[in-house]
């Protein structure tokens, strides 16, 4: 399937809108500060609104109802369409593309299927054998660079072999408690 071209905003919110039918209000309460999903992302208020119509002019969502509330305005109720479920799921088992993304999007993905119960396994396997080709990329550039090249490709060598660490962490099963 190929994926859409969206922004980590606008995937965040197809997620969590995958997840129930949900509003605005509360994708944003999860995405704010002291959300447990914006301790690695957070989305504003005014970014949410704007990720659930552009979700919606795609076709990945649809509203669904108007919910009274006793405590502010009427909140429109928003699902995932069949075609945005798909893509969700689609992207939460795709790597990451570059490195610099492991603190925002992959993160964000394993929290996600921390979330949904779902096994992170396919998509740590499949972030390796991203990684494993470029490590041995960057470590051949580094060996022929000279002048700040060599800064950058050591830098990003480096990297990439704490990404590799913290998936083998990931992997490795926890030590049975004494």
């Amino acid at each position: 399937m190929e994926l859409p071209a969206l922004s980590l905003n606008e995937w965040l919110v197809l997620a969590l809108i995958a997840e129930e039918p949900t509003h605005g209000f509360a994708i944003a309460r999860l995405t704010s500060a002291a959300g447990p999903l914006g301790t690695i992302w957070q989305i504003p208020k005014p970014l949410v609104y704007r990720a659930i119509g552009r979700l919606a002019e795609l076709g990945l969502i649809r509203h669904e109802a108007i919910e009274p509330s006793t405590t502010g305005p009427q909140r429109a109720l928003v699902a995932a369409t069949d075609t945005g479920r798909a893509a969700m799921a689609a992207w939460l088992v795709t790597p990451v593309e570059h490195i610099r993304d492991v603190r925002s999007e992959l993160l964000l993905k394993l929290a996600l299927l921390d979330r949904a119960g779902l096994d992170p396994g396919p998509l740590i396997e499949a972030q390796r054998a991203r990684i494993d080709p470029l490590i041995a990329a960057l470590r051949q550039r580094h060996e022929k660079a000279t002048g700040f090249d060599r800064t950058l490709t050591a830098w990003r060598h480096e990297s990439a072999q704490t990404v590799l660490r913290f998936l083998t962490i990931l992997q490795t099963p926890p030590a049975p408690s004494p």
